[in-house]
C-alpha cells in the first residue's frame, strides 16, 4: 500500500504524540518513587558496564597479537570488576550517576539551546528554549547540594527531565501537524 506525504507525516507525528505521552508517564512514575528510581537506573548502569566488560573481553579474541589479546583482557576485566563493584555499591553507584546526571543535563541544555537557535523560526521551538532553560535548572538543582541530592535527584529530576521533554516534544509535535493540517 502507498501512502501519500501527508499521511506518513500525519503517521510519523502520530507516533511523536504516542511516545511523548509515554515520556510524561514515565516521569510521574519516576518522581513518585525517587529513591527506588534511582537505585533502579544505578543497578542498570551497573550491569551495563558489566556486560560491556563482557563484550570487550570477548573482543580480545579478535585481537591481532598478543599485546591487544592482553590489553583488551585486562580493559574487560576492569570494566567487569568496576561495574560489579558498583552493583553491590549502590549508595555510592547512585551519588556517582547523580553527578553523571548533572552533567548530562548541562550538557544537554546547551545543545539544546544550539537546536532552539537553529529552529527559531519554526512554530513551537519556544519549547525547546523553554526545555534547555528548565534542563539547565535541573542540573544546577543536582550539582549544588551533591552528595546530599542523590538520594532523590535521579528519580526526581529525571521524572521532571522526562515530563518536560515529553511535554516539548508533544507541543512540537502538534504544531508540525497543524501547520500540516493548515497547508492542506
Amino acid at each position: 500500500m502507498e501512502h501519500s506525504t501527508t499521511g506518513v507525516f500525519k503517521e510519523v507525528t502520530g507516533i511523536s504524540i504516542g511516545w511523548s505521552v509515554v515520556m510524561i508517564i514515565l516521569g510521574f512514575l519516576a518522581i513518585v518513587l525517587p529513591l527506588g528510581t534511582g537505585i533502579v537506573i544505578s543497578a542498570l548502569v551497573a550491569w551495563l558496564i558489566v556486560l560491556g566488560g563482557f563484550a570487550i573481553l570477548a573482543s580480545a579474541f579478535a585481537g591481532r597479537n598478543a599485546k591487544a589479546f592482553i590489553w583488551r583482557m585486562l580493559i574487560g576485566i576492569v570494566y567487569i570488576a568496576g561495574g560489579g563493584w558498583l552493583a553491590f555499591h549502590t549508595k555510592i553507584a547512585l551519588e556517582s550517576l547523580t553527578f553523571v546526571l548533572a552533567v548530562i543535563f548541562f550538557t544537554e541544555a546547551v545543545l539544546e539551546f544550539a537546536r532552539f537557535i537553529q529552529l527559531r523560526a519554526f512554530p513551537g521551538s519556544g519549547w525547546i528554549l523553554f526545555d534547555s532553560i528548565v534542563t539547565l535548572l535541573l542540573a544546577g538543582l543536582i550539582a549544588l547540594p551533591w552528595p546530599f541530592s542523590s538520594a532523590w535527584a535521579i528519580g526526581t529530576i529525571l521524572g521532571i527531565n522526562l515530563i518536560m521533554t515529553g511535554f516539548t516534544l508533544l507541543m512540537y509535535s502538534m504544531a508540525a501537524r497543524r501547520t500540516l493540517e493548515a497547508l492542506c
